[in-house]
């Protein structure tokens, strides 16, 4: 039956849509503009009662998203392949964003498995990230957690009630005093979430303050396929040798050099099927697996194609960054010959 009537679940939508596309206008912009209250408060956000790490009860509007601003992602424990990467990301969100988490911006990860993850699991997982403060992650009623996912339009049918826990990747960032919501990706940079949740959600309606143009702006060139999927997937885990930025990633190691240091085979079947390899207990991702506090390497999915550009890319950027040295000329009988190819010890 059609009728012409929205529900609220796609008003919240349509705000998502406008807000994301950077458009204030309809209702929308008639709540935030003349100062009167959202129309997203407690009529609209179920008061769900779920549990933290810390076995406290907390209710999802009165205790958690009222008059705050929140990033909230759904994920389970057991997850190997996008859950550890939203996590990872999230958590550079929360080292730059440093005491600020817990006081003026909050950050929920919302279990999607409560069956599983009991507060006993979801403590163990945030040690093992070495999750900081402030960083809230839940469980509770299955049918309430679901009920509140299409509340703030993170379900999708077909993929969210589906076989084996899928669920889209999807972050919503808000603050729920103003009704400004956005939808966002959790692998966006983590600066950029940072910003958001620190400075564009809080002082929204203050004018920029930014009075750079255009013409002073740098060339950028264009990146290549594997540096996209580096930036999109590895830097969540991994630097680069990018030393100023290390202390926000400290999940895995230092990617420079790793071409250089690696079995081309086995590199690349690690980057393709991590888990696969750790269940056949593989004595390096067994090493690597335990020097990093147990944290798996999440299955990426990525193709033969894919995994191609990537390796490429690190060896593009190890060679820019560390260039090996000129090869040794032998000089003998006064002939310049160069030296053989250079062996790159495996390491450990």
């Amino acid at each position: 039956m059609i009728t012409s009537h929205w529900t609220p679940t796609i008003k919240f939508l349509r705000l998502l849509l406008l807000l994301t596309l950077g458009i204030t206008g309809g209702s929308a912009a008639v709540a935030e503009d003349s100062g009167s209250s959202t129309p997203w408060g407690r009529d609209y956000f179920p008061n769900t009662e779920l549990v933290n790490q810390d076995g406290q009860k907390m209710r999802f509007f009165d205790d958690m998203i009222k008059d705050k601003v929140v990033a909230i992602n759904f994920i389970f424990t057991s997850c190997t392949d996008s859950c550890p990467l939203e996590t990872a990301r999230l958590l550079q969100v929360q080292k730059v964003l440093g005491d600020r988490v817990g006081k003026d911006v909050f950050l929920y990860s919302i279990s999607i498995d409560p069956e599983t993850d009991t507060p006993e699991v979801l403590k163990k997982y945030t040690e093992k990230f070495r999750i900081g403060p402030g960083w809230q992650f839940l469980t509770g009623n299955k049918d309430d957690i679901t009920a509140l996912r299409k509340s703030l339009g993170l379900f999708i049918d077909g993929i969210d009630n589906g076989r084996n826990k899928d669920h889209n990747l999807s972050l919503i960032i808000g603050n729920q005093s103003t009704g400004r919501w956005m939808k966002s990706s959790p692998m966006e940079n983590p600066y950029i979430l940072a910003d958001r949740l620190s400075k564009t959600l809080q002082n929204w309606k203050d004018a920029s303050t930014n009075d750079q143009d255009y013409a002073s702006a740098p060339t950028l060139r264009p990146p290549s396929a594997g540096e996209q999927i580096y930036r999109t997937r590895c830097s969540s885990c991994h630097t680069l040798g990018d030393t100023q930025n290390a202390g926000i990633r400290s999940i895995g190691p230092d990617l420079i050099g790793v071409t250089r240091q690696r079995d081309p085979q086995w590199l690349k079947r690690w980057i393709k099927e991590p888990d696969q390899m750790l269940a056949e207990k593989d004595a390096l991702a067994m090493q690597l697996y335990e020097q990093y506090n147990n944290i798996a390497m999440p299955n990426l999915r990525l193709g033969e194609i894919e995994t191609s550009a990537v390796l490429t890319y690190l060896a593009e950027e190890t060679e820019r960054l560390q260039p090996e040295a000129p090869m040794a000329q032998d000089t003998h009988d006064g002939a310049h010959q160069h030296a053989g190819p250079k062996i790159q010890q495996q390491g450990g």
